[in-house]
């Protein structure tokens, strides 16, 4: 009795693992007004880069549990296929499709053009002119790289701190560390400053250099640097991981990076960060209920906590840090940063 039992509870199982791959394989008809489907559009980084493209999966993830979204992502990697990916989703009749940074920006809005019908969310994506159908999720990264800019300054013991990051042609990297040297010239004048963008390649690597950004950070700490601060992807990570191997306080970007990059939670002092996913969820849920807003929409930024690092910050540099992020919230305290990089 005890066997047919069994017998017959391996069949049900696998008729049910049968069923849960069909469902699976199945593409959704995202036609269907019942049906509402989320794609994303990675840049030049993969799903799983523990920075930028991870929080906006994360937050499509979200909309699957929370909304019932059927979700889908596309990964690129060559920039010429940015209008093919996005225009998969826009041809499925996706009803939401997030694309993921900068560099996607022209690619985005002429698919908005085309696909009138489609709802678009361009992360990191600053809308010049309105398109009904088009949100850029912008964030003041300059105010991240300005808090963790102070935060070095005020910790270093050497004097000099340093920053390692992708291409200062996309904005709100730049944005980022010439936030961080304002912030570090905010409160200590004569700070020893190495800001290092990693212009010496294309797009297809600007982000996924880790080797690149661990060896610049090396560099750095062998030349007294004593905090790195990493940004820009994969590249930013490997920053970190030099931080790590080395010994020193690193500062991470985007995200909480002591959750994502795990290597260097031992040395990690906080991570300027954008809350790319809560951002995006919520215009997500906004494009189901029928309200998404046209031209921007202003995402929040900030500083990570300090983590297994807090009882090494005196309690004057936490008050101090505070006093700077109430202040840049309220505007009564400015970065001077401009939007964008001059010619």
């Amino acid at each position: 009795m005890l066997k047919k039992r069994r017998v017959a509870l391996a069949v049900l199982l696998a008729l049910a693992s049968a069923l849960a791959g069909c469902n699976s394989s199945k593409k959704a008809d995202c036609a269907s007004p019942e049906v509402f489907c989320v794609g994303l559009v990675t840049d030049m980084g993969k799903i799983d880069d523990k920075s930028f493209n991870q929080s906006a999966w994360e937050a499509i993830q979200r909309a699957q549990k929370e909304l019932g979204a059927t979700t889908q992502y596309i990964e690129t990697t060559d920039p010429k296929d940015y209008p093919k990916n996005i225009g998969t989703f826009a041809e499925e009749r996706y009803d939401v499709v997030v694309t993921s940074g900068f560099g996607l920006t022209e690619a985005t809005r002429a698919a908005a053009d085309q696909f009138s019908g489609v709802k678009f969310i361009g992360i990191d994506q600053f809308q010049i002119a309105t398109k009904p159908n088009v949100v850029g999720l912008v964030f003041p990264e300059d105010h991240g790289g300005f808090l963790v800019g102070a935060l070095a300054a005020m910790m270093t013991k050497t004097g000099k701190i340093g920053a390692v990051l992708a291409t200062d042609a996309v904005p709100p990297v730049w944005r980022f560390g010439e936030g961080f040297r304002a912030g570090a010239r905010h409160v200590k004048p004569d700070i020893e400053l190495s800001v290092v963008y990693h212009n010496d390649v294309g797009f297809d690597k600007t982000f996924t250099d880790p080797e690149w950004g661990k060896t610049t950070a090396v560099s750095m700490i062998d030349k007294g640097v004593d905090i790195v601060f990493g940004g820009g992807g994969k590249t930013g990570n490997g920053a970190l991981l030099g931080a790590a191997t080395k010994g020193v306080y690193a500062i991470g970007v985007d995200t909480d990076q002591y959750f994502t990059v795990p290597e260097a939670q031992k040395v990690l002092l906080s991570s300027a960060v954008k809350l790319i996913s809560d951002g995006t969820f919520d215009l997500i849920k906004s494009a189901k209920e029928g309200k998404l807003p046209a031209g921007n929409f202003q995402g929040k930024s900030g500083y990570a906590p300090y983590h297994d690092l807090d009882a090494k910050v005196p309690a004057e540099v936490k008050a101090k840090m505070e006093e700077l992020r109430k202040g840049l919230l309220d505007g009564t305290l400015k970065t001077a940063v401009p939007p964008a990089k001059g010619p």
